[in-house]
C-alpha cells in the first residue's frame, strides 16, 4: 500500500466518485487538488474548503500537472478527454478510482457487483439481505455512497456496485470474495468504443477477485466473460451448460429457485416470497441470497431476508393506476436490453414510451420485442427518428412521435385500455431533456399523480 504523506495528488472530476477520492487522499496525508470541468455546487466546495482541499472548476488547466506526484480519475472521466489525453504526455501515474480505494476499503468481505442492468438492485439487495441476517453491511459505489466512504469504518461486508467505466481503468486485485456479473448486454460503446472493449471491462470483475473468491454469472454469458475459477451460474434450466460450475435453476413448477453446488441442491427461496415486480428480479433475487450463502449467511428463510426491501426508483416501479391502466416508471431503462427484458417480464398488453439521448446501439432488437409486446409505442427525445426506423422495418406501425413527456403520456392514455400497461422504459439516457434519468422518472410520476388526482 503506497504511502501518500505529504505527496501532491491531483483529482479529476468533483463529482460523488472525485469528492470520495481527494477526501481519501487527504486522510492519507496528501496535498490534494480537484480539477473539475463543470461548475462546482456550492456545498461541494464548502466541503472542499473544510478540508482543506484546492480546486479549479469550469475547466480543466496546467494546474493538474503542477508538480503532481499521481492523478485520480474519478468514474465517467471519458478516456476521450483532452484532460486525461494531456496527462498521458506527462511523467506522472495515472489511477483509476478501484485502485486507489479498494486497498483501503475496511471490509472483512468484499463484494463486488457489475452487468449491463440490474446491478444497482442486486447491490441495494444483497446489502438489505447481510444487514439482515445480522451482519455490519454497507451499500454503495456506483449506487449513490462513493466507493471511497467504506474506507472511513470497519464492516463485516460492503457491497459495491461498479460501472464499465471504473472496471476499465482497474489493473490490481480486488481481493473480491464475490464477484457478480448480472448479466452483458450492449451498453456504452460510444464511450468504450466497441462492444469487445466493454465485455473486456466488465469480465475484469471476475480477472480481479480474490484468487479463492466465487463468481456468480449468467449461465450464457460464460464464453464472453471468458470466465474461470470458482463460478456459479444461473439459467433457470435444470442442467448447466458448463457442468463443472455451480448452478442456479428454476423448480419444474416453476415456483422456486434451488442451487446445485459441491453435488448438493438447496432451495434458495420461493417466488412468492417477494413482492418486485418482473421475472428478471427473480434472478436478481437469486443472485443475492447466492452471495449471501458465499458468505456464510444461512437462507433459508428467506422471506425475512428479503422481508422490507423497496424497489429501487425507476425500476420497474409502480407509479399509479387510471381507468384501470397501470403506469409503470422504469426510467432506468437507458439501453435496449434494459427495455427489452422489462417489456417481457412485465406481464399484459403494453403501451410503451421511448427515446432520449441514445449509446449507439442496434435498435433492431427492441423493434422485435415491441413487436411482440406492446399495441403502442410513443417516441420522444433525439433517438425517436432512428427507433421509427427500426420499427418501421420490423413491421411494426402503430407509433407517433411527439416532443414532451406531457404529450407522450397523454398519447398512451388515450389509447390504454383497462387491464394495459402504460411503460416507461426509453431504451436510452434521458441527457437530451432532463439532466438524469431520475429527473425524467419524476416527471412522468408527477403527470401520472395529477391525472389521479384531476
Amino acid at each position: 500500500m503506497s504511502d501518500y504523506k505529504n505527496k501532491k495528488i491531483s483529482v479529476i472530476g468533483a463529482g460523488v466518485s472525485g469528492q470520495g477520492l481527494a477526501l481519501l487522499a487527504k486522510n492519507l496525508g496528501a496535498e490534494v487538488f480537484v480539477s473539475e470541468q463543470k461548475i462546482i455546487n456550492d456545498d461541494v466546495k464548502e466541503l472542499f474548503k473544510n478540508h482543506n482541499i484546492k480546486f479549479e472548476e469550469g475547466g480543466n488547466t496546467s494546474r493538474v500537472f503542477d508538480n503532481t506526484d499521481e492523478i485520480l480519475i474519478s468514474s465517467g472521466i471519458s478516456p476521450k478527454s483532452e484532460i486525461l489525453i494531456e496527462a498521458e504526455k506527462h511523467d506522472v501515474k495515472l489511477t483509476g478510482e478501484l485502485d486507489f480505494v479498494l486497498p483501503h476499503v475496511k471490509a472483512k468481505n468484499l463484494i463486488c457487483v457489475t452487468g449491463s442492468n440490474g446491478k444497482s438492485t442486486v447491490t441495494a439487495l444483497t446489502g438489505h439481505i447481510l444487514n439482515k441476517a445480522g451482519l455490519k453491511a454497507g451499500a454503495g459505489g456506483n449506487l449513490g455512497t462513493a466507493s471511497a466512504r467504506f474506507t472511513e469504518e470497519n464492516f463485516d461486508a460492503v457491497v459495491l456496485e461498479l460501472s464499465s467505466f471504473q472496471l476499465a481503468r482497474e489493473e490490481n486485485n480486488s481481493g473480491a470474495k464475490v464477484a457478480i456479473v448480472t448479466n452483458i448486454a450492449p451498453d456504452h460503446i460510444d464511450w468504450h468504443g466497441s462492444f469487445e472493449n466493454y465485455v473486456e471491462a466488465k469480465s475484469r470483475v471476475l480477472k480481479l477477485r480474490d484468487p479463492e473468491g466465487w463468481g456468480i454469472i449468467q449461465d450464457r454469458d460464460f464464453e464472453i466473460l471468458n470466465a474461470a475459477g470458482k463460478i456459479i451460474t444461473l439459467s433457470w434450466k435444470e442442467n448447466s451448460q458448463h457442468p463443472a460450475c455451480g448452478h442456479i435453476f428454476m423448480s419444474e413448477d416453476a415456483n422456486a429457485a434451488f442451487l446445485t453446488l459441491d453435488g448438493q441442491r438447496e432451495k434458495i427461496f420461493n417466488f412468492d416470497d417477494t413482492t418486485l415486480i418482473g421475472n428478471h428480479n427473480l434472478e436478481n433475487i437469486a443472485m443475492c441470497l447466492c452471495a449471501a450463502k458465499l458468505l456464510g449467511v444461512k437462507t433459508n428463510d428467506a422471506k425475512f431476508l428479503l422481508d422490507g426491501f423497496k424497489p429501487l426508483p425507476h425500476r420497474c416501479e409502480h407509479a399509479g393506476v387510471i381507468d384501470g391502466v397501470t403506469y409503470i416508471d422504469d426510467s432506468k431503462g437507458t439501453n435496449v436490453d434494459a427495455s427489452v427484458t422489462a417489456m417481457k417480464c412485465i406481464k399484459g398488453r403494453k403501451i410503451i414510451i421511448l427515446g432520449g439521448q441514445g449509446k449507439g446501439e442496434d435498435y433492431a432488437p427492441l423493434a422485435e420485442t415491441v413487436k411482440a409486446e406492446c399495441d403502442f409505442a410513443v417516441l420522444i427525445g433525439e433517438e425517436a427518428p432512428k427507433i421509427q426506423k427500426s420499427l418501421e422495418e420490423s413491421g411494426f406501425k402503430n407509433f407517433k412521435r411527439v416532443s414532451t413527456m406531457e404529450d407522450a403520456v397523454n398519447e398512451a392514455q388515450s389509447l390504454a385500455k383497462p387491464g394495459m400497461v402504460v411503460l416507461l422504459s426509453p431504451a436510452c439516457t434521458s441527457w437530451d431533456m432532463y439532466k438524469s434519468y431520475k429527473a425524467r422518472g419524476e416527471h412522468f410520476c408527477k403527470i401520472v399523480r395529477e391525472k389521479i388526482n384531476s
